[in-house]
Formats: structure tokens, C-alpha cells, sequence
């Protein structure tokens, strides 16, 4: 065990994803995958293990956030000895043309500014997702027909910012798609093991257009999501 996690070792798969809400969580476990079992329910940061395709993989939930997200990755990585992780999360979408329910694909990711998601400098300013994983992302949502972009995200540290959307104006003129909240913290941490990472996120909301969609869609709306992430895993 670790002080967050009430796992044993052996009780986490290799192949990890990370939604950020444990409801998420809970649902991808019950709805995809074959046997699953609950290994962690400390703080209430569900973590499930079952079977897709025959092969082991893992549902951690991580909270919201950089500092959240650091904690069950970490130990993920550190402790129970994950190699891959995908991240199955939500973003708002920064340009009109990312429709609400689509996917982005984090093909690279800054910082808001130079101090977003620093950790007291522990970890890379800079790094990238897994290669092979983002180039099968891409094939594979080709392949399924899924509404979706990779590119450019930006990580922000604030959700109730006091400058509102004005604040995603020069990552808007620099072409960013979307903005998440753990996405540059994890392309960092697994660089920082040596792990693979991707970040595949559903547009929740669209910060040019005022679009949102409602919590009752919630979790239906990540279907897509899960599927791509799962098969991703199952290949790995």
C-alpha cells in the first residue's frame, strides 16, 4: 500500500488509463472490461483491474489537476510499476471547430505560462506523447470512424480564472485545439520514468463557441473514448 492507494502489489495491470473522475472510472470498469475488481477506494480515487481482450489492463481515477494527478501517477509508476498510462479525459475545446463530443488527440502540450504544472522544477518543462501510441491512436480512430483532431493542448493549472476565456487568446492565435488540466503533467512524469504516454480527451465544452455539454450525458458521452483508449491497450 501507499499512503493514497490500498492496492497490493500486482493488483495494477501494466497498462493503466486514468480518467479523472472515479464515476468515470467506475463506469469504463463495469461497462468494458471482463471481470473487473475494485483495488482501490482510499479518498474515493476508485482504481478497477479486469480483462479487455483477454489482457490485463487497469481504470485509475486521479482527481482533478496537476498536484492530484502527480500523486496516484507517481505511485502508479513508482510503486506499482505501470509502463504505459492513457489518459481518458475531458477538455474544452479552444477553437469552433472542435465540436462538442469529439476527440483530441494531445500531439504535443505547453503550460498556460512558464509556471503551469511546474513541480518545483522535478520534473521536464517539455515532452511529448509515445510516438507508437499517438500514431495508432490516430489510425485506430480513423478506422472506428471517431470524430477527432490531434494537435496542439495547453495545461492550466485554473479552472475559475479571473480573465475568463481572454486568457486563451495567444494559445488560440498559435493554433492550440484544447485546454486540460493534467495533460502536460503527465507527457512530463513519463518521461521523467521512462513510460509510455498518450492523452486522449472528449470535448466537454468549447470556450470560442459558449457550447457545453450537460452532466446527464455523463458517462455515455465517453464511449468513444474508452473504446479507442482500451484498444490502444490491448495492442500494447
Amino acid at each position: 500500500m501507499t499512503p493514497h492507494n490500498e492496492a497490493s502489489k500486482g493488483d495494477y495491470a501494466s497498462t493503466v488509463l486514468l480518467p479523472g473522475d472515479p464515476q468515470r472510472a467506475e463506469w469504463m470498469a463495469q461497462t468494458f472490461l471482463e471481470a473487473p475488481r475494485c483495488v482501490n477506494r482510499r479518498r474515493g480515487a476508485l482504481g478497477f483491474t479486469g480483462l479487455f481482450r483477454g489482457k490485463p489492463v487497469s481504470i485509475q481515477s486521479t482527481g482533478i489537476g496537476v498536484p492530484s494527478f502527480l500523486v496516484y501517477v507517481h505511485e502508479l509508476l513508482d510503486f506499482y510499476g505501470a509502463k504505459t498510462l492513457i489518459r481518458t479525459g475531458t477538455c474544452g475545446g479552444l477553437t469552433a471547430e472542435m465540436a462538442l463530443r469529439s476527440l483530441v488527440i494531445a500531439q504535443s502540450v505547453r503550460g498556460e505560462n512558464a509556471e503551469s504544472g511546474q513541480i518545483f522544477g522535478l520534473y521536464r518543462a517539455d515532452a511529448d506523447p509515445d510516438p507508437v501510441l499517438l500514431a495508432q491512436a490516430l489510425a485506430r480512430a480513423s478506422e472506428l470512424g471517431i470524430d477527432h483532431r490531434a494537435g496542439r493542448t495547453i495545461c492550466s493549472d485554473i479552472f475559475y480564472h479571473p480573465q475568463g476565456r481572454e486568457r486563451f487568446a495567444e494559445a488560440q492565435a498559435q493554433g492550440a485545439l484544447a485546454v486540460d488540466m493534467e495533460t502536460s503533467a503527465l507527457y512530463r512524469i513519463a518521461a521523467d520514468f521512462g513510460a509510455r504516454a498518450l492523452s486522449i480527451l472528449t470535448v466537454v465544452d468549447n470556450v470560442a463557441t459558449g457550447e457545453q455539454t450537460d452532466y446527464s450525458e455523463r458517462q455515455g458521452l465517453f464511449a468513444d473514448m474508452t473504446r479507442l483508449a482500451l484498444d490502444l491497450a490491448a495492442e500494447s
